[in-house]
């Protein structure tokens, strides 16, 4: 028997660790090669690592929340190679799937169905197929994937799966309690939940940027009843099959033309260099709720794109961050993120600048009211913008012009599609 130590591999782009999410074995679990054996989080990416050989798992290198450098131990298997090679030799360990819930690497396109899994292994393995999004969801609600019968390929476990048996295991909670009278029982009970992978990740840097950055807050109200008009016109004129616009491609096209008059709200600042660099192109954020954390997929040079195109690949990447099928190179490089909380929207919100951006736009929730209107009361449909941007660069004054020209634009919507 020889014994195999795998370490975590380079994973490129200066990453130097990686947070372990959850492990596939444990020690004494035979393992074949390529199967996979622990989910790893680096940035905003959860990765599937592949074990290299074939074995038995002797020791882990760390527990779930653990962060494991770069060339560390990750475990160590006994295996039945006999080819001489150092047992410390990780030069074989494949390197792991940036796109966890499909396995394939970064350069591969990101956006598929959750049922095409590569790496799927042969009926009749015994292993329960899943994305790591839907094993997440499964531990903490403490279900046994095992116990599930998949609709996907090859009886994969899909999303809406797992949600049936949520829904079920609540009815049955219900009914099994009965309804005793509020206020009878007391509860005692607390509960431990450790924060990791994204959601760990994310509340690092929402606390980095808050604590480094001076946010200057900027709220205003928009009167949006002809946006409304002009995205209910256009969407009378799709195909039945063809994806109705929201609100998000609209303001994503008017952003991107007040960026052209105001380009330092489209910039990053490297810190370490003390340089602020402006963007040409516009890389768009949109910050997105998963039920691993918030993650911001990005839509690039919005600038260059139509209107169907933008809708088109705000949907696609968002569905694909919800279900974990992002790569790496999808949740990153964005120059300025849109926020919006939906229908639960509010009045007001106070956004977090995504560092190393410098500005960040927010939506709120449209309402209508009566208003005066070109001299006589109206009822509108209003809806608040609610903006940060970074103080140390750019002044108040320059934030509200570039508030108040994308007023303008959303006002007014076809200025939008007018070149200067």
């Amino acid at each position: 028997m020889t014994r195999h130590i795998v370490k975590l591999p380079d994973l490129g782009e200066g990453t130097v660790s990686a947070e372990i999410v959850a492990w596939r074995v444990k020690p004494g679990d035979r393992v074949q090669e390529d199967q996979p054996m622990v989910e790893m989080s680096t940035d905003k990416a959860v990765m599937e690592m592949p074990a290299p050989v074939s074995g038995r798992v002797i020791s882990l290198g760390g527990q779930p929340g653990d962060v494991i450098a770069v060339g560390a131990e990750l475990l160590a298997l006994e295996t039945d190679l006999h080819d001489g090679a150092d047992s410390q030799e990780t030069g074989d360990t494949p390197a792991p799937s940036v796109t966890s819930p499909n396995g394939r690497p970064a350069a591969a396109p990101p956006a598929q169905d959750e049922s095409e899994d590569v790496s799927t292994p042969a009926a009749g393995s015994g292993r329960v197929m899943a994305s790591p999004a839907t094993r997440l969801r499964a531990r903490k609600a403490g279900i046994d994937l095992a116990t599930l019968t998949g609709t996907g390929r090859d009886g994969r476990i899909l999303r809406e799966d797992l949600d049936a048996a949520l829904s079920k295991g609540s009815a049955a909670d219900v009914q099994g309690r009965g309804s005793p009278h509020r206020g009878t029982l007391r509860r005692t009970a607390t509960e431990e939940i450790r924060i990791l992978g994204v959601r760990r990740v994310s509340a690092q840097r929402v606390s980095d940027s808050k604590r480094s950055i001076p946010h200057f807050a900027y709220v205003e109200e928009v009167d949006i009843t002809e946006l409304e008009r002009l995205r209910r016109h256009l969407n009378a004129q799709l195909p039945g099959e063809a994806l109705n616009y929201t609100y998000l491609p609209l303001l994503a096209i008017a952003l991107a033309r007040t960026l052209e008059r105001f380009p330092k709200c489209n910039a990053l600042y490297d810190a370490d260099r003390g340089v602020l660099i402006q963007h040409r192109g516009i890389h768009l954020g949109i910050a997105t709720q998963t039920t691993e954390g918030l993650k911001v997929p990005v839509v690039r040079h919005v600038e260059a794109m139509t209107l169907r195109e933008v809708a088109a690949e705000i949907h696609r990447v968002t569905e694909a961050a919800r279900h974990g099928t992002a790569g790496r190179d999808e949740l990153r490089g964005s120059t300025i993120t849109i926020t919006s909380l939906g229908r639960l929207g509010g009045i007001v919100s106070t956004p977090i600048i995504n560092a190393p951006e410098v500005a960040i736009i927010g939506i709120n929730k449209a309402v209508e009211r009566p208003v005066v209107h070109e001299g006589n009361i109206a009822v509108r449909l209003l809806m608040n913008l609610s903006s940060s941007f970074d103080h140390r660069f750019i002044d108040g004054y320059d934030a509200a012009e570039a508030i108040q020209a994308l007023k303008a634009y959303l006002e007014q919507p076809a200025t939008i599609f007018i070149p200067d």
